[in-house]
C-alpha cells in the first residue's frame, strides 16, 4: 500500500532523539545496517545528517561528510512504505542543495552493484560510475564490492 500525502513532506536537520525510530527503518530496509553507534558518531562529528518526514512519519534520512570541497554521501535511507514514490529523488535533490549551499564542487557515494534501483536513481541525477570498490560491503556469505559514483556539483 502507498503511502498518500495530503500536505508537503519537510526536511529537518537529524538529533539524537531520531535515532531510534531512523534504526528501526534501517533495520527494515538493509541486510547489512549501519548501527546505532554508527549515525550516534555521524551526528557528534558534526555530520550533515537530514530527517525527511512527513508529519511524525520518516520518510526517510540522508548523512553526508562535508570537507574539502567534497560531499561524501554515507547513508542514505527511504522507509519501505514510502518506496518506489519518488521521495529517494527528492530527499537526493535536498542532499545535492544542502552540498552545494556547503560549498561542495563535487558529490560522491558507494552504492552495492546489486542495488540497481538505486543505481539508475544516481544515474538519473547525474552521478557516474566512478570505479569498483572491492569487497567493500559485508554481504552474506562473504564480501560485496561498491561501486563509486560521483558528480560535479
Amino acid at each position: 500500500m502507498s503511502a498518500v500525502l495530503n500536505n508537503a513532506p519537510s526536511f529537518r536537520p537529524m538529533c539524537l532523539d531520531d535515532l531510534d525510530k531512523v534504526m528501526a527503518s534501517e533495520l527494515k530496509i538493509y541486510s547489512h545496517p549501519w548501527t546505532f553507534g554508527n549515525f550516534r558518531d555521524s551526528l557528534n562529528a558534526g555530520y550533515s545528517c537530514w530527517i525527511y518526514e512527513y508529519g511524525e512519519s520518516l520518510i526517510g534520512y540522508g548523512l553526508v561528510m562535508l570537507a574539502a570541497g567534497e560531499a561524501h554521501l554515507l547513508n542514505v535511507g527511504i522507509a519501505k512504505e514510502w518506496q518506489r514514490q519518488g521521495m529517494g529523488r527528492k530527499l537526493m535533490q535536498h542532499l545535492i542543495k544542502v552540498s552545494r549551499e556547503y560549498q561542495a564542487e563535487f558529490m560522491f557515494l558507494e552504492v552495492r552493484p546489486s542495488n540497481i534501483p538505486a543505481i539508475r536513481l544516481y544515474e538519473d541525477i547525474g552521478f557516474n560510475e566512478m570505479a569498483i570498490r572491492k569487497n567493500y560491503y559485508p554481504a552474506h556469505g562473504g564480501r560485496e564490492d561498491a561501486v563509486l559514483m560521483g558528480m560535479t556539483l
